[in-house]
């Protein structure tokens, strides 16, 4: 396949095919399975929100290239066994988003975004209990395997749908310094249970990402940030103290902790 007969979707789902045919086709690609190809998944997920976080657009048109194939090699996988192929994908994504927007693509009107949103989670609601007639919970089909962070704010969101949520901002104060002093609390007993104080933890976390969500932010995306923002600073640290002409490891905490200030100091102006 020449380059000049690329930059279609047909091309791409040829070139699949390719790699996996079973005498000429690439061994790695063959041996895959829809099982082995999720952490590739994950990462390369996470490759294209790096890219958007740096700002780095030129980056951003190969990585969300990554992304497809990703979705391309499932259909291929799926396909093989009869389950599925990628003109089913398309197909069931745009049902599902014509669906979810009546007010776009049929006569519903909404008042507003919150109307808008309401319609949607219900929508949503309806679609689980499709999927399952079993299903019981608003929380069913969250999945176990995403990031703890974003399944505590997922849990919480849909939990919210059905009024399970404070309506303001002090209650939500409120319980973040209740779970912190529960945290305190077990670790000044004479013999802490580790157990507990795990548990106690869990919940100062799970309340933390409470606040965040009150406030309107993703705390994924604020943790990657808080990460980003220490990260650069400990370099900038690490920096100061080694052109003393000393390991940082020999340097006090006083010493590190001096370095610190002055660093986000010169942040700052």
């Amino acid at each position: 396949m020449s380059v000049s007969h690329t930059g279609s979707m047909k091309a791409l789902l040829e070139l699949m095919v390719k790699l996996r045919d079973p005498q000429t086709g690439c061994p790695w690609d063959r041996k895959q399975t829809l099982q082995s190809l999720v952490p590739y998944t994950l990462e390369e997920a996470y490759e294209v929100a790096d890219s958007i976080e740096r700002q780095d657009l030129a980056a951003l048109k190969g990585e969300l290239g990554d992304l497809l194939f990703q979705v391309v090699f499932y259909c291929q996988l799926a396909g093989e066994q009869g389950l599925f192929d990628f003109s089913d994908v398309v197909a069931t994504v745009s049902e599902k988003l014509i669906r979810r927007h009546p007010h776009v693509f049929g006569e519903a009107e909404f008042a507003d975004t919150a109307a808008v949103n309401a319609n949607w989670e219900a929508e949503k609601a309806r679609e689980r209990q499709q999927k399952d007639a079993a299903a019981t919970s608003v929380l069913d089909d969250i999945p176990r395997s995403m990031p703890a962070l974003s399944r505590a704010h997922k849990i919480q969101k849909r939990c919210a749908t059905v009024g399970f949520d404070w309506g303001a901002l002090p209650p939500v104060v409120d319980k973040v310094r209740e779970e912190l002093d529960e945290v305190l609390a077990e670790v000044h007993v004479p013999e802490v249970n580790q157990a507990a104080l795990a548990e106690e933890l869990g919940d100062l976390l799970f309340a933390t990402v409470n606040l965040v969500r009150h406030l309107k932010k993703d705390p994924e995306q604020v943790l990657r940030q808080a990460n980003d923002k220490f990260e650069a600073r400990f370099r900038q640290v690490e920096q100061r103290l080694s052109s003393q002409g000393r390991p940082m490891a020999d340097h006090s905490l006083a010493e590190m902790e001096e370095a610190w200030q002055q660093v986000k100091e010169a942040n700052k102006s």
